[in-house]
């Protein structure tokens, strides 16, 4: 016969009751157990006043609430523990609302003989509202945005929610929905309040893959108190966004200095943005029109630096420039205000 188990504990996790416990794994006579033992959850309703917590007593025949056989335990186990979770239907609530649950667990090896009962375990469960079903995200320049809608009422009357809280746990890349398998368990990364259902996750890096899911907090007696997760949000980032176009673009004639020719330069500001890869250059014989890249069209041929000698310009013809930044994702900004430049003919003082 297994020891008793000692340290049954009961806590709500959205409408669900959950249990956890450790396992024995001596007999009473402290002989090893050769096997997992199964496990046998009862539960019974006792009068409020008659329920002290984990010193209420054993009901005198407990009811079977559900039995998992020693060849499925390893699917209830986490951490060392056993982890079962009591979904309470919303009639049960109704039917027992001036009662408690009552939990106990004996485990067995043989048919024969179980353990004596657990320690009890007591928790009058809060109704909490029903949990997020339309979790959705976007994807910004800045964030991934979660928004939802703002739950419902349970039929018997939930507790008003008082905020949000939402989860993240970083996903295997590819997963989807149905089939995210988490790297880790979902962690808190923020709270918002009930009146703003949405939260803006600033804190995820382009082309990592992440599952979002959301609760409601509840106010108790016993303080703040979640609902169940909400629908789960598989969302991959990725930079899609140009950055911003170059400013404070600049031509100026160099003139003629020994063997080298008169020419161009142009200079620019230093984009603010801090995944830039480089720029380029574009140039047009006539205002107005785009012209041609005149920097190469191979990401290597990017300009690290901003700036830009144009050796390629004929004396007495007007060019009309423009410029665009380029990040590390390829992403290529809209141009800049084109400005103008050209190399005087022999004679004249400007092309």
């Amino acid at each position: 016969m297994p020891q008793a188990i000692t340290d049954l504990a009961a806590a709500q996790s959205g409408n669900d009751i959950v249990l956890t416990f450790t396992l024995p794994t001596e007999s009473v006579d402290r002989r090893p157990l050769d096997q997992a033992p199964a496990i046998e959850i009862y539960r019974d309703f006792e009068p409020l006043s008659g329920a002290g917590g984990s010193h209420a007593a054993v009901p005198k025949n407990p009811t079977s609430l559900v039995t998992i056989p020693a060849a499925m335990v390893d699917r209830y186990a986490a951490q060392g523990r056993i982890r079962y979770s009591d979904p309470i239907p919303a009639d049960i609530y109704a039917a027992n609302a001036e009662s408690v649950p009552v939990y106990v667990v004996r485990t067995r090896v043989s048919e024969k003989k179980a353990s004596v009962d657990s320690n009890v375990a007591t928790l009058r469960p809060v109704p909490m509202p029903e949990p997020i079903a339309d979790l959705r995200a976007d994807v910004t320049q800045s964030a991934v945005v979660l928004k939802w809608t703002a739950p419902q009422k349970s039929p018997v009357g939930a507790a008003q929610f008082s905020g949000y809280r939402a989860y993240r746990a970083e996903t295997e890349p590819g997963a989807t929905a149905e089939t995210s398998k988490t790297k880790s368990p979902p962690t808190l990364i923020g709270e918002s309040d009930a009146t703003v259902p949405s939260f803006n996750d600033s804190n995820v890096e382009f082309g990592k893959t992440y599952t979002y899911i959301v609760r409601s907090v509840v106010q108790t007696p016993n303080g703040p108190q979640e609902s169940g997760d909400s629908n789960s949000v598989v969302v991959t980032p990725k930079d899609t966004f140009p950055p911003a176009a170059p400013q404070g673009l600049v031509v100026v004639l160099v003139p003629t200095q020994g063997d080298v020719p008169a020419h161009l330069e142009l200079s620019w500001a230093i984009s603010p943005e801090s995944d830039i890869a480089g720029y380029c250059v574009y140039r047009s014989d006539q205002e107005g029109t785009p012209g041609v890249r005149v920097t190469g069209n191979e990401a290597s041929k990017l300009l690290l630096t901003p700036a830009f000698r144009d050796m390629n310009v004929q004396p007495g013809r007007r060019y009309f420039y423009s410029v665009t930044a380029v990040d590390r994702s390829g992403n290529e900004s809209s141009r800049s205000a084109a400005v103008s430049g050209g190399v005087p003919a022999e004679g004249q003082t400007t092309p």
